[in-house]
């Protein structure tokens, strides 16, 4: 049957319900001596915990989609070690961001999870999934690419300017994470309304440090190495490989190489769409995301965890 996800309105208005922008932020303590800040919608045994992308913070998630998201499982959203509001130093390499997000998972004593990785969390999603398979139930790869795939040393230098200035740029992440045409640009308009109109409890922003920290670690995974291309045929979850035909950041066909590489993975590829193709299309996109998680959700273990 087709699933049908509630409408905006509904979303808002479902008085049961909290929505993203109104939840607060918790931290919760680590056994690497670091707390974790973190914000936790909806309700269900397996959460959905997202991994951010390159210099965002828990305010950067466009919260029409966590809340399509958590109308069916619990999701939760986190800074990882040295990000927003997370203390301690971003590290730069994506093994150790991965160490960091296990210690995290660890905390909150969750058993199994499903894990959506956008960008380069997508990246720390893959190494969480290679290092402790046991953990991850399901893996969501939204713009991704495998390391040592060769192109993957570093974006181009339009890209970086737009998103790596010490300043944010607004017109520079409209430009990478939007394609050129007028729809996806007015698209791009309204997720940045949406993203950027929380007015309280905002998370600390990310500092140049992390910048730099994640870019170095985005420049050594993309290091041309053919042979560790075969560690993606150990991740034996069910995987479902997303991006937007347009995505000037993590080119498309890294996706298909991807999704190739995978031996239990699907692609999708969103039209007329950019690096945030999940937020222009956040109402099709968690549509998928719910299909292809709800497969596991029968008979699925309860993951525990701390509320």
């Amino acid at each position: 049957m087709p699933l049908t996800l509630p409408t905006l309105e509904a979303l808002v208005t479902t008085a049961q319900k909290q929505a993203y922008v109104d939840v607060p932020t918790k931290v919760v303590g680590a056994a690497n001596s670091f707390g974790y800040a973190y914000r936790d919608v909806g309700s269900g045994t397996a959460p959905l915990v997202l991994l951010q992308h390159f210099r965002g913070n828990l305010d950067n998630w466009d919260p029409t989609l966590i809340d399509a998201l958590a109308s069916h499982r619990r999701v939760i959203t986190f800074d990882n070690v040295g990000v927003g509001a997370t203390n301690g130093t971003t590290p730069n390499t994506v093994e150790q961001m991965a160490a960091d997000a296990i210690s995290f998972l660890d905390a909150m004593e969750f058993d199994r999870v499903d894990i959506l990785g956008f960008s380069i969390g997508s990246f720390v999603a893959q190494e969480i999934a290679l290092s402790r398979p046991a953990l991850v139930r399901d893996l969501v790869l939204a713009s991704s690419a495998p390391k040592g795939a060769a192109g993957m040393h570093g974006w181009a230098p339009w890209v970086i300017d737009a998103v790596g200035k010490p300043e944010p740029d607004p017109v520079g992440y409209l430009k990478v994470f939007f394609a050129n045409s007028a729809s996806s640009q007015q698209a791009g308009q309204q997720a940045a309304q949406r993203i950027f109109g929380r007015t309280s409890n905002l998370d600390q922003p990310t500092t140049w440090q992390t910048r730099q920290a994640q870019y170095d670690a985005v420049c050594a995974w993309g290091i041309p190495n053919h042979s560790l291309l075969q560690r993606l045929s150990a991740i034996r979850q069910p995987v479902f490989v997303a991006n937007g035909d347009s995505d000037p950041m993590i080119l498309p066909h890294f996706s298909h190489l991807l999704a190739g590489l995978i031996p239990h993975a699907r692609l999708k590829v969103y039209p007329d769409s950019a690096h945030g193709f999940l937020f222009q299309y956040f109402t099709e996109f968690a549509t998928d995301v719910e299909e292809f998680l709800r497969n596991n959700d029968i008979d699925s273990p309860s993951s525990g965890g701390a509320a």
